[in-house]
């Protein structure tokens, strides 16, 4: 679902390469030795892997940034682990130009590779939780500015915060950089003409330099170890969006969705990922809780597979947000001069999130000791007045 530039020269596998071609990368220290043609792959593609009772079979992933310990038969190879992954068939409809089945198993490993953790605030005693709602706010206020698209904003975002849970005791002080940083390498990735480096100096009003910047661009990519291409939230729920809306016959390529329902469903996305608690959940669950607050959870089951017990809890914990973007006035398509008409939807735009985030923590709070059940169909509801348990 994103484009490519081609800035980059990643020295990584390409994950579209044939998997004979994959292979583990030894340690240079270590002699040489067979390994099992069971782990030899980095990527798996399942034939055929959808029964005639729709449920899927185990997937075999990667165990991120964990490694065996040195043993007689196997050292410093990476670890493997199957995982269960019972989902519907694909929800994507026949493609002329990919397997569906494969770009959809492809599309679910990557959310249990690209792991992020919210607990990353306790290797760093100087930061605190306000201090990277501040961050993305003015991430997005920048991505606005320089007419961004959304995945790019989202790329950053991500990059930000897999790379905070590798490093200790960050500063402050290097926010800023870091984030600004995480934009630079996520407009090289998804952005056709990018800002140049001494455009995202400027906006920093003086606080990093292009050296600065360029410096901590190569820190960033070594501490993310060159994994930069996630499914973001935001690209799960565009393709929710596409899958509900297509039809038969129709180019899957081309956007078919409601924009205005779209960009609704994006500004209730934008500001529940500035609460870091959002980090709680896969992207692909994310997306599907958002997508979850317009329709009915019958259509988020038909394009995502996801089980209501899987959703439930990221659906009632993002009521809160849901409800503050109701008691605003409904947000309206932005116009950008460069930008042309139909990719109005895909510019990452900017609302005062600090506000409406603060709004929602004050629901938050009041909602936890009145909590309601969650309904079928993706609805919070009230019990019923048989339900409600009477007092003796």
């Amino acid at each position: 679902m994103s484009r490519r530039s081609g800035r980059l020269t990643l020295q990584a596998r390409d994950e579209n390469a044939p998997e004979q071609n994959r292979v583990t990368r030894k340690r240079k220290s270590q002699p040489s030795k067979k390994m099992p043609s069971a782990t030899k792959k980095q990527s798996y593609e399942i034939q055929n892997p959808w029964s005639k009772e729709g449920a899927s079979p185990c997937a075999l992933v990667e165990t991120p940034h964990k490694e065996l310990e040195p043993t007689a038969d196997l050292s410093g190879f990476k670890q493997f682990r199957f995982k269960n992954i019972f989902i519907k068939p694909s929800p994507l409809p026949c493609l002329s130009w990919a397997s569906s089945d494969d770009m959809w198993i492809k599309m679910l490993n990557k959310d249990l590779k690209y792991v992020h953790d919210k607990d990353y605030l306790l290797q760093h005693p100087n930061l605190q939780l306000k201090m990277r709602a501040i961050l993305l706010d003015w991430l997005f206020e920048v991505s606005e500015v320089y007419c961004l698209h959304r995945q790019t904003a989202y790329l950053a975002q991500d990059f930000f915060d897999r790379f905070m849970v590798t490093q200790e005791n960050v500063d402050k002080d290097c926010l800023q950089l870091i984030g600004i940083t995480a934009l630079f390498i996520a407009s090289k990735i998804e952005e056709i003409y990018p800002p140049k480096v001494h455009e995202f100096a400027y906006v920093t009003d003086g606080a990093c330099d292009m050296y600065d910047i360029l410096k901590m661009e190569l820190v960033m990519l070594k501490g993310l170890n060159w994994n930069l291409c996630p499914e973001t939230a935001v690209s799960w729920l565009k393709l929710y969006s596409q899958v509900e809306a297509q039809k038969d016959g129709t180019n899957f390529l081309v956007p078919h969705f409601s924009r205005e329902t779209y960009i609704q469903m994006t500004q209730l996305l934008d500001l529940c990922i500035l609460d870091i608690n959002s980090l709680d959940y896969t992207y692909g669950i994310l997306a599907a809780a958002a997508f979850c607050h317009f329709v009915s959870y019958e259509v988020v089951h038909k394009v995502s597979g996801v089980t209501w017990d899987s959703v439930a809890p990221c659906v009632q914990w993002m009521s809160p947000f849901m409800d503050t973007v109701r008691a605003l006035p409904r947000v309206e398509l932005k116009r950008f001069d460069k930008v042309k008409p139909e990719d109005l939807h895909n510019i990452q735009t900017h609302a005062d999130y600090l506000s409406m985030l603060n709004e929602a923590h004050h629901r938050q709070q009041d909602s936890k000791d009145r909590l309601s059940p969650v309904g079928i169909g993706g609805i919070l509801t009230p019990p019923k007045s048989t339900e409600k348990p009477t007092s003796h």
